[in-house]
C-alpha cells in the first residue's frame, strides 16, 4: 500500500569507448610535450653541442670573447682553463667553458 516495489536498475554495458576516452584525454599532454621538444629542448641541445665542438677546437692564437666580455687572445691551453692575454704583457686565466664567442683574425687591435 504505502510501499512501492522497488526494482534494481540494469547495469549498463561494458563500454569498450572507455579506453579511447582515456586515451583522448592524454592526448593533449602528449601533444604539448612534443611541440615542447622541438621548440625549446632539441634547439637546446643543438647549441650545447656547437659549444662543446667551439670550445674543444680553440687553439693558441685564437681571439676569444668570454662570457664576461673580456676579448683576448688565447696564448696556453689547459684541460680545464685557458691562459688569455687581454693586452700586451697580462694574461689572464678563464675556464675554457667561459668562452661564448670564436672571434675572426684581426678583431682585436
Amino acid at each position: 500500500m504505502f510501499i512501492s516495489s522497488a526494482f534494481a536498475q540494469a547495469a549498463p554495458a561494458a563500454a569498450g569507448g572507455d579506453m579511447q576516452s582515456s586515451f583522448m584525454s592524454l592526448l593533449p599532454l602528449v601533444l604539448m610535450f612534443v611541440v615542447l621538444y622541438f621548440v625549446m629542448i632539441r634547439p637546446q641541445m643543438k647549441r650545447q653541442k656547437e659549444h662543446r665542438s667551439m670550445i674543444e677546437a680553440l687553439a693558441k692564437g685564437d681571439e676569444v670573447a668570454t662570457a664576461g666580455g673580456v676579448l683576448g687572445r688565447v696564448t696556453k691551453l689547459g684541460d680545464q682553463y685557458l691562459g688569455v692575454e687581454i693586452a700586451p704583457g697580462v694574461e689572464v686565466q678563464v675556464q675554457r667553458t667561459a668562452v661564448v664567442q670564436v672571434l675572426p683574425k684581426g678583431s682585436i687591435k
